[in-house]
């Protein structure tokens, strides 16, 4: 369970190295942005984010590939890949988290069905790590889910390049 001291500790190594962070999110509504401003001082690596919950909106703001939408669909680590590359251009960051899924209870299909969760981190310098996930529960607890598991994602890829 990501903590609310975890996420203070999350923001104050960023702090110490003076990077930032942002989030393009689908399915989560702006969970994760959310949880991250609930720290007082966010602002201070936190710029912003972009819910990107139409494909429209994320070609448009996030400079997602028509072509890679249609080819992979929304719920793609194609996508998600192209969300992180946008998000951090659009808002300047050092790091980003980007989801897009199916959170339910419509909208499933055979091969991407409801709980489809593929959730992506990316540091500039330190590279890319998408996974796909699958949930299980109602909307909001696969939204929370998603959420707790971008937070626990983005953590050790913080452990690892940040925390020498």
């Amino acid at each position: 369970m990501f903590t609310q001291q975890d996420m203070q500790e999350l923001q104050n190594l960023l702090k110490l190295h003076k990077k930032t962070i942002t989030t393009a999110e689908s399915c989560t509504g702006g969970l994760i942005a959310s949880k991250i401003t609930e720290i007082t001082g966010s602002s201070n690596i936190f710029n912003g984010a972009i819910v990107s919950y139409s494909n429209e909106i994320k070609s448009q703001e996030l400079n997602v590939k028509k072509e890679t939408l249609e080819k992979f669909g929304a719920v793609s680590i194609q996508v998600v890949e192209e969300m992180l590359e946008g998000a951090i251009k659009k808002f300047d960051a050092d790091y980003a988290i980007a989801v897009s899924g199916v959170a339910g209870p419509d909208g499933g299909t055979k091969s991407k069905p409801v709980g489809t969760v593929v959730i992506g981190i990316m540091g500039l310098q330190e590279g890319k790590d998408i996974e796909i996930f699958h949930f299980s529960g109602v909307r909001n607890e696969v939204q929370n889910k998603a959420a707790e598991k971008s937070f626990e994602k983005i953590s050790k890829f913080f452990r690892k390049t940040l925390d020498k």
